[in-house]
């Protein structure tokens, strides 16, 4: 059976103070809606000072999908390490660790907006640096013991419950990334189909002598609605799929290499072009037949109303997983 996840950004650019909490809210009994009917992963990420309301406190939202769930993972992809005070992460991701009994995973990359790193007050140019530091940082301070953190003594508790550590991978698309993961001994999530990415890491796991594995998307791996009427969906809703789609866009260098990359204008192009899909639950059921590919769901992509995405999540639960499973 193929991971299913049912990714949450949060994003609605018409919101009110009410309407977004009402949006968090249902995120969050989604998620427990998800949980009980088996459901591998929620999804979240972390982007700042988004004219849209771009979720930017993923640990916040992972702690409230913890407590209203018992099964489900949540998989924080990605945190922009060098943004967060190192110490702090840890005992967050600590704290969330025993919270939920393991089932946080977190995904370290270093960002791609600037504007993030000037919010912050953290240099850009040094954001390789500071990764480094964070990532240290957080392996040291998961032992529990007192170690050396910028020329002072210190110790993190509690200690989490996954050991040595909870699952902690590095993000990115650079061959710096892979080094980083590689040198460190931790798993390795490339931000796309990247063969050749995923080669150089095992080979400079096998020079430093460390473990490590990939999880790297497939080579399809579309973003997914799930309706009995895809045609209703684009023509009532395609104006959500596009918002995000152009707002990725707006932020992706030609340099940045992601599973979700659209070059859409119009959302007759983005219909085209498959990397925003809307299913039938059996056209779900081929695609999740597949070797190797994982099912995303995005039931509230880009503002999608609320009562919309309900549907498209009850049916990826009721009439795909179940057959998938069979």
């Amino acid at each position: 059976m193929p991971v299913t996840v049912v990714r949450f950004n949060l994003v609605d650019p018409d919101a009110t103070p009410q309407s977004l909490g009402a949006r968090y809210r249902a995120a969050v009994e989604m998620a427990a809606y998800a949980d009980e009917r088996g459901i591998s992963t929620v999804q979240t990420e972390e982007h700042h000072g988004v004219a849209n309301n771009w979720l930017p406190s993923p640990f916040t939202f992972a702690g409230a999908v913890f407590g209203a769930t018992r099964n489900i993972a949540v998989t924080v992809s990605a945190i922009i390490g060098p943004l967060h005070d190192p110490l702090r992460l840890a005992e967050d991701i600590a704290v969330l660790d025993l919270l939920s009994g393991g089932r946080l995973v977190t995904v370290a990359g270093i960002g791609y907006r600037p504007d993030e790193y000037a919010a912050f007050g953290v240099e850009w140019t040094r954001r390789g640096r500071i990764q480094d530091e964070v990532l240290d940082t957080l392996l040291r301070a998961w032992t529990g013991e007192p170690f050396t953190f910028r020329g002072r003594t210190v110790r993190v508790t509690p200690r989490p419950f996954t050991q040595p550590h909870p699952l902690l991978l590095v993000g990115g698309s650079s061959r710096a990334a892979a080094r980083r993961a590689a040198r460190l001994g931790l798993p390795f999530f490339p931000s796309a189909h990247l063969p050749d990415l995923e080669a150089y890491y095992h080979e400079l796991r096998a020079e430093y002598g460390t473990e490590g594995w990939t999880m790297m998307p497939a080579a399809e791996t579309p973003l997914l609605h799930i309706a009995d009427d895809p045609d209703r969906v684009w023509a009532e809703h395609g104006t959500h799929f596009l918002h995000e789609a152009r707002t990725y866009a707006s932020w992706q260098s030609r340099d940045i290499r992601s599973a979700v990359r659209s070059a859409a204008t119009t959302v007759d192009e983005l219909r085209a072009e498959g990397v925003y899909r809307v299913l039938t639950p059996d056209a779900c059921v081929e695609l999740g037949a597949r070797e190797g590919v994982s099912l995303v769901l995005h039931p509230l992509c880009g503002g999608m109303p609320l009562d919309e995405g309900r549907r498209s999540l009850q049916l990826f639960a009721e009439q795909v997983v179940p057959r998938l499973k069979d």
